[in-house]
């Protein structure tokens, strides 16, 4: 299975608000590509810097989402899924970002790692910082590069149990 391991980071509560995004691109269970941007999102109210300590002044300057589609969106391409740790929230981002630019989403199943941690391995809780820890899975917590290369390192390691 080839998949594209997908993060997000977002500014506030809205799901259009990305202000990154890493992309980590899997085929034969080998990582093949690497990416990660930062984002202008559409207004400038920060409410996450807490989290992932990007500000306003640190995306100001970057494109926004419709601006960078055309570059990354080239690695959705021949993927069967994608694939990120709590799917339903990277998921909801890119369907939010993607309207808001009158983008096509794309139609691509999502595979979550949370869930397959729990399924697969019955680790409780199924944080990525902790699944990462159990596995020895080096992260950067909520930098949107180093989550989707732990994101594509436990999917790789759930293919080899998987049938």
């Amino acid at each position: 299975m080839n998949f594209l391991a997908i993060d997000f980071e977002t500014a506030n509560y809205k799901r259009s608000s990305a202000c990154s995004v890493g992309l980590v691109k899997v085929k034969n269970n080998k990582i093949i590509e690497r990416a990660s941007f930062l984002i202008k999102p559409p207004e400038k109210s920060f409410v996450f810097t807490y989290i992932h300590g990007l500000t306003w002044d640190d995306v100001s300057n970057e494109p926004s989402f419709g601006e960078l589609w055309p570059e990354f969106s080239r690695m959705f391409k021949n993927v069967d899924c994608l694939v990120a740790h709590n799917a339903s929230f990277d998921k909801s981002v890119l369907r939010a970002c993607c309207e808001h630019y009158g983008i096509k989403v794309p139609e691509i199943p999502f595979k979550c790692t949370m869930k397959l941690s729990r399924e697969l391995w019955n680790i409780h809780p199924t944080t990525l910082d902790n699944v990462c820890r159990i596995f020895n899975i080096p992260l950067k917590h909520h930098d949107a590069a180093s989550d989707t290369e732990a994101c594509a390192r436990i999917m790789m390691r759930a293919m080899k149990k998987l049938p």
